[in-house]
């Protein structure tokens, strides 16, 4: 009996134990997940500012996802112009950020249409891979139905956590597309988490994966790959090593002096994307399905 009842308790030891390390794994998988959550997406609701404070025209948007959700957006054309940049931008924040950038892309000549991700600014939703890569899609989809795609030429500029976004939709081969300009970009999820959280394990519990390392081969069209030379949150090492994995054309534009978040207020900002468009001034764009 004094036997029968050891094993029981033996048992019934290695049950709490059991259920302890399963505990801690869950609690463990909920802190990476938290910790993922607040790496990758930061943004904020309410919109300080329009296109008009700046003295530009716009046109409100709203764009519908497959998923049922309505999203906000601007259009904001320039006169005369040729090129629409689909600006997707990046992780924190929302569209109101943008306005002196698009400012500028509008004084270059160009038209810009912006939207909000799901869960940014005035766009209904969650932030999700999946779901702001259906976004872009959505906003792709939008810009097909206007008039300006019928004479415009369509460039897609990711900023930042959007260049992987635009990475994403230009390996789709969407149609048309002329060309596409990465601004501050990186190869994978994993390499951001490394550079961010050097000392935790994310780059194995990490569920995210941006993986424009894989996807950006496939894409065919002109491409220019923008950095700030003392880029502060995406190294300039990981731009360069995504460039190198990219298919020809491209072009790669170090912005001297230049951190994450100025790099568009630097000397000859603006002139090198003017430059990259000339240069592929003939080249036809992707039509393929």
């Amino acid at each position: 009996m004094n036997v029968q009842a050891a094993i029981r308790r033996r048992i019934q030891a290695c049950l709490r134990l059991l259920a302890t390390v399963i505990l801690l794994g869950a609690l463990l998988v909920g802190v990476f997940d938290a910790l993922e959550r607040h790496f990758i997406f930061f943004p904020t609701r309410a919109l300080h500012s329009k296109p008009s404070a700046y003295g530009m025209r716009f046109r409100d948007l709203s764009v519908a996802t497959t998923d049922g959700l309505k999203l906000h957006g601007w259009y904001v054309p320039s006169p005369s112009s040729q090129i629409t940049l689909l600006f997707l931008h990046g992780n924190a924040g929302n569209i109101s950020d943008r306005l002196e950038k698009i400012r500028l892309f509008v004084e270059a000549g160009w038209d810009v249409f912006i939207l909000d991700y799901r869960g940014y600014g005035r766009s209904e939703g969650e932030p999700t891979e999946e779901g702001i890569y259906e976004d872009a899609q959505a906003a792709h989809r939008s810009w097909i139905r206007m008039e300006e795609s019928r004479s415009h030429r369509l460039v897609l500029l990711g900023e930042s956590l959007g260049s992987a976004v635009a990475v994403d939709l230009a390996a789709r081969r969407i149609a048309p597309l002329y060309a596409v300009i990465l601004e501050g970009t990186f190869p994978h999820a994993r390499d951001m988490a490394r550079k961010v959280f050097p000392f935790l394990p994310l780059g194995y519990f990490i569920e995210s994966r941006f993986d424009s390392a894989s996807k950006v081969p496939h894409i065919a069209v002109p491409k220019l790959f923008v950095h700030a030379a003392r880029d502060e949150v995406v190294p300039l090492e990981l731009g360069q090593r995504l460039f190198e994995l990219a298919a020809p054309p491209k072009q790669f534009y170090r912005v001297e002096g230049a951190r994450h978040n100025d790099a568009f207020l630097m000397p000859g900002y603006v002139a090198r994307m003017k430059e990259f468009l000339a240069s592929i001034e003939g080249t036809k764009a992707s039509t393929a399905p």
